[in-house]
């Protein structure tokens, strides 16, 4: 075995990572060697690369399946398929789903994607097979898209749209969606009010709303969790919205009265961390009088939980 292999070997898997959102998850790295993906985003913690529409440098399905074994136990929530760049690319993608399904017992499934491959009949099809799914979708402006995510020639952001929506009208698992915003360009009304019209026709379990957290690979920034916040509330409140990002997130502090509070979540579900940034002391004991009275419930979402008005908790897509 060449020390290039070896080194491949061990970089396959890694974790497991307590995830927030999905769980404790084990994930594959599907490219462990270099960067190998049809964008090249401007946010991207990894170096700039050359865009591709296939992978050169491909690992087997024998190894992969040799280490999942090594590290797969029942402690595992999901085992989260990704790569350094867009694991869709991998060529054997489909047989490999079908030979982790045959060992992962009650262990989820889950790719995170940046969506481009749902153009390609065989990858939507071996999606379908999975427990779960995230998709990115950080504009449907053509030029916006390109100007952010700088996807391969032949990628146009029309037929993603079509293919997620077709995706998320035939997947049986659990889909979430992710929007990740960049200070200056997919952050205006216009581009969010285009967003919401294509969300309110995706059946999504959830829509994550983030911004840049790491180091990107261009010189662009994020936007403060206030801006995401204010942001969220553009978004149709039938909408599934969850604020993903909260590194760095300067708390507001604000006073909030109970008719605030109510009006607040009845626009849009918030979780203890939202609450714990937004609100002041008196407002948070305020929250938690509603609780007690039962003006307000927690509505629990995969890991998750939210608060939301009792009196229109059917009326939610939180499910």
């Amino acid at each position: 075995m060449s020390v290039t292999e070896s080194v491949e070997k061990n970089n396959i898997i890694f974790g497991p990572i307590n995830s927030r959102r999905f769980g404790m998850s084990l994930g594959i790295d599907l490219s462990p060697s270099h960067k190998q993906c049809n964008f090249d985003c401007l946010y991207c913690e990894l170096a700039p690369a050359a865009t591709v529409d296939h992978q050169s440098e491909t690992i087997s399905i024998e190894e992969i399946i040799s280490e999942l074994k090594k590290h797969l136990h029942d402690k595992i929530d999901v085992i989260t398929l990704t790569a350094n760049g867009e694991p869709t690319l991998y060529p054997h993608l489909d047989k490999l789903i079908d030979e982790i399904n045959k060992i992962k017992g009650s262990t989820q499934t889950l790719i995170l994607t940046n969506s481009a491959m749902l153009t390609n009949e065989k990858v939507y099809e071996s999606l379908l097979k999975l427990d779960q799914v995230k998709l990115s979708l950080d504009a449907v402006t053509p030029a916006i898209f390109k100007k952010i995510d700088r996807p391969h020639h032949d990628i146009n952001v029309e037929d993603i749209v079509s293919r997620v929506e077709q995706f998320s009208k035939e997947y049986k698992g659990k889909l979430f969606i992710e929007i990740l915003f960049v200070l200056g360009l997919n952050d205006t009304k216009e581009e969010v009010e285009k967003l919401n019209e294509v969300l309110l026709l995706v059946n999504a379990a959830r829509i994550d709303l983030g911004t840049i957290d790491r180091p990107p690979a261009y010189p662009v920034s994020g936007i403060s969790y206030k801006e995401l916040y204010e942001l969220s509330q553009l978004f149709d409140s039938s909408l599934p919205i969850h604020i993903a990002s909260r590194i760095h997130a300067e708390a507001n502090n604000t006073y909030y009265s109970n008719e605030d509070i109510l009006n607040t979540l009845d626009k849009r579900p918030l979780t203890m961390q939202d609450i714990e940034l937004l609100f002041d002391d008196d407002s948070k004991k305020r929250l938690l009088q509603l609780v007690e009275t039962k003006q307000i419930l927690v509505k629990k979402l995969d890991n998750l939980e939210f608060f939301i008005p009792s009196e229109n908790s059917h009326r939610k897509k939180i499910k």
